[in-house]
């Protein structure tokens, strides 16, 4: 059972971090796990027509954040000390980006993230290959 459910994490992301918004939706959580999706809009393009790299780094953090609150639960000064990412291929023009995170480690002061990127509304479901992958550590605050 997640320390915060869906509704809580919205909540508390409401309250503590109103920005993250603009990096997607939570769609559902689980025990160390999060769903996002981020509704690609003109914000989010680069020349050529391609999702940026920083979105796709935003989406990422904040779905790996929410992951980690289903464990330690609401910890606002949680901070990311690493994200290295991984663009495997450029994600589909005009589709949404779905973020599948989950926890791989999470210690008094430390958590440990992954996150897989997919291009398309139903991509992770149909077994669609990733467009990125990430590795996060983020800090946790005693």
């Amino acid at each position: 059972m997640p320390v915060l459910d869906l509704q809580q994490l919205n909540d508390f992301l409401a309250e503590h971090f109103p920005q993250g918004e603009q990096y997607g939706a939570l769609e559902s959580v689980g025990p160390g796990t999060a769903v996002m999706r981020l509704a690609v809009s003109a914000q989010h393009l680069r020349p050529g027509g391609s999702v940026s790299g920083p979105a796709m780094m935003g989406l990422a953090d904040v779905a790996v954040y929410a992951a980690l609150l289903t464990r330690i639960g609401p910890v606002p000064l949680a901070v990311t000390s690493n994200l290295n990412i991984n663009f495997l291929r450029k994600p589909l023009a005009g589709a949404d980006l779905i973020a599948d995170a989950r926890m791989l480690k999470v210690g008094r002061m430390l958590g440990v993230g992954e996150v897989y990127l997919y291009s398309g509304a139903d991509a992770a479901r149909a077994g669609t290959d990733p467009v990125a992958h990430a590795t996060l550590t983020y800090a946790i605050p005693q």
